[in-house]
């Protein structure tokens, strides 16, 4: 049996702001990144370029700080 450790990710649209649902899937991955000793990656989603904003992207950014979750690999 191959043991790897988890890497969990998570990728928000900056098209608004970080939202309750989003907050919840960060505590929930960040929880079993570290209860597993895995990774917690935070990637940015692209996909929608027409409603994303660099102001949005830095407001999700620092919410997901000021919640106190800090990630192994992401934007920075």
């Amino acid at each position: 049996m191959i043991s790897t450790k988890p890497r969990v990710r998570f990728a928000p649209s900056p098209t608004g702001y970080l939202h309750v649902g989003g907050a919840r899937t960060v505590l929930f991955n960040w929880l079993y990144a570290k209860h597993t000793g895995g990774q917690f990656i935070l990637r940015v989603e692209d996909t929608d370029q027409e409603r994303s904003t660099r102001e949005h992207e830095k407001m999700q950014l620092e919410d997901i700080k000021w919640l106190g979750f800090s990630y192994d690999e992401g934007p920075e």
